[in-house]
């Protein structure tokens, strides 16, 4: 069940509005509850609108004598809408009656037991939802204290719905950006757009914040956007306070430009919290000796790990930070798969913020390599991106599962969404290049050889490795790679150790991806690998690790350290 709650300032009005049945929808208005048991019902009298009068002049009846005191509230009417999700059954009038006695005694319209509260009516004009009117002020003549009566009804009717067996509506934590308005929607509507100025002011500033490596360039980038006029706010002393932007074309009734703060947009859009997020980005270094992709795509292979052993404040900014990577990478990804890609953007967006305040530093590295892969020209086959996006999916996968033990219900659905999305960019992505792959089939005998390795490597996904229809492209990757110079053993044996293989739908992929990116990089020297097998012998159970894994240049992160 979902309630929305606003204050006004006609009582007439609102009840006007409630028993008007000329409005589309509105039918059998009629009374289901009230303060009183014998309050006037419209709906059931002959004289409907001598009714309404008698009504209206019952509910104002503490609002007109706390006015003759010189104490009424601004706004002295109340007016709450529940209504039912699609699939609920139809509930009865004495039903309906329960719930609004118990949201008007939740929010503190009505206390339970309290002679004093409110006067209120609940009016039912169609059958899955209801309208509770009331007047805030009491029979004592004080203001009803009604703070934070949007989530103390929620808390209400997320019990009514275990007790009515309704459907469990998924609620947030109100960090959501805020929903266009049905005004919004409809002036979409009536331009033949899909989506709201609102929305795709978003979506444009989202892309240019995860392009953008500082706060000036952030600025510089948002003032040369075709289609968008931008505001710059600023200081006395001249220093930039915030911004807002607004789509061209998009006017009021003056014919001026709607404009939108960044706040407005999303929570973390506001100039103060951008600005946190690119200074907390890692400088990428020049020249640069490694593939941004591959940077990009090792960053987020951690993401996992991060997930799973890291403070829920390091957490946050990895996911934020991810979230960033996913707007970015419309820009560098082939047209056909690029609606699928914004939407899963649009989609895990709500998955980037929860309460957790994100402590962004911990995301430097990902940060940094994704400015610099927007830089890079779009890569000519689709390998670089398929790598990444199977990155992206088990980082989706382990976002989804971290938000659930935190019971974060809508930033769940949303990692869900966006895996549906991600899946078919992949699928569409990595189509050819497996195919390419598969064709470099090697010997038998050296399928042989990988065959028996792998068993060795990774017991308990041998089975499926061997068995996985990718398993000739990663048989051709193994042999190239030990082609080059490198050892199969170990490169398989870093691909499963620095990733879990258990939510990988296609083992065989995963590993093709990581041996690949791993291989592409020089091959270790004789003494980086006495050096290994020496701190691999004084540490036992640490897995051996290439230097491949990331550039010299690179830190190694704090986890690793510790490890």
């Amino acid at each position: 069940m979902i309630a929305k709650i606003k204050n006004g300032q006609s009582t007439t009005g609102l009840i006007h509005y409630l028993f008007d049945t000329r409005k589309k929808g509105h039918t059998d208005p009629h009374l289901v509850a009230a303060w009183d048991s014998f309050a006037p019902d419209p709906g059931r009298a002959n004289d409907a609108d001598a009714t309404r009068r008698r009504l209206v002049a019952d509910l104002d009846l503490h609002v007109k004598q706390a006015d003759r005191l010189g104490r009424p509230p601004e706004k002295h009417v109340w007016h709450c809408s529940v209504r039912a999700a699609e699939t609920d059954r139809t509930l009865s009038d004495e039903e309906w009656a329960d719930i609004a006695r118990r949201i008007v005694a939740a929010t503190g319209i009505a206390p339970e037991g309290d002679p004093d509260g409110c006067r209120w009516v609940t009016v039912r004009h169609a059958p899955d939802h209801i309208h509770i009117a009331a007047t805030k002020v009491r029979a004592d003549l004080r203001t009803a204290r009604h703070w934070n009566d949007y989530l103390t009804a929620d808390r209400e009717l997320a019990t009514i719905e275990k007790e009515y067996d309704l459907f469990q509506v998924v609620r947030g934590d109100r960090t959501a950006a805020k929903r266009p308005t049905r005004a919004e929607q409809e002036k979409a509507k009536r331009a033949g757009q899909t989506r709201t100025a609102r929305e795709r002011l978003r979506t444009t500033v989202r892309t240019i914040m995860a392009a953008a490596t500082s706060t000036e360039e952030f600025i510089s980038l948002l003032q040369h956007t075709d289609n968008i006029l931008v505001d710059i706010k600023h200081f006395p002393s001249g220093d930039v306070r915030g911004y807002t932007v607004a789509l061209e074309g998009d006017t009021n009734a003056k014919q001026e430009p709607i404009w939108y703060s960044g706040s407005q947009l999303a929570p973390d859009l506001s100039l103060p919290k951008i600005r946190k997020r690119l200074d907390a980005t890692e400088p990428q270094k020049s020249p640069r000796t490694t593939n941004p992709w591959h940077q990009a795509t090792v960053a987020a292979e951690r993401i996992p790990h991060r997930l799973e052993h890291a403070e829920d404040a390091a957490a946050q900014a990895h996911l934020a930070a991810f979230g960033e990577a996913l707007d970015a990478l419309p820009l560098r990804a082939p047209q056909a798969i690029r609606p699928q890609l914004r939407q899963a953007a649009e989609a895990f967006e709500r998955a980037t913020r929860s309460r957790v305040q994100a402590k962004h530093q911990h995301a430097r590295a990902l940060r940094g390599a994704v400015r610099a892969m927007v830089r890079e020209p779009a890569p000519r086959d689709g390998a670089l991106l398929a790598m990444f996006l199977d990155a992206a999916i088990l980082v989706v996968i382990a976002a989804a599962r971290w938000h659930q033990r935190r019971h974060h219900d809508q930033q769940v659905a949303a990692a869900h969404q966006t895996l549906i999305h991600l899946q078919a960019a992949y699928e569409h992505t990595a189509a050819a290049p497996l195919t390419a792959l598969a064709q470099c089939r090697p010997p038998q005998q050296v399928v042989e050889r990988h065959t028996l390795l792998i068993r060795q490597t990774m017991p308990d996904h041998a089975t499926q490795v061997v068995e996985d229809p990718s398993f000739d492209a990663l048989t051709a990757v193994l042999a190239t790679a030990k082609k080059a110079g490198h050892d199969p053993e170990q490169l398989l044996q870093q691909a499963t150790d620095e990733r879990a293989l258990d939510d990988a739908r296609s083992p065989a992929r995963v590993l093709t991806w990581r041996v690949e990116r791993l291989s592409a990089g020089p091959v270790p020297s004789d003494r980086a690998r006495v050096a290994r097998m020496r701190s691999a012998a004084r540490w036992p159970g640490t897995p051996v690790r290439p230097t491949t894994v990331a550039p010299a240049s690179q830190p190694p992160s704090p986890q690793a350290r510790r490890r």
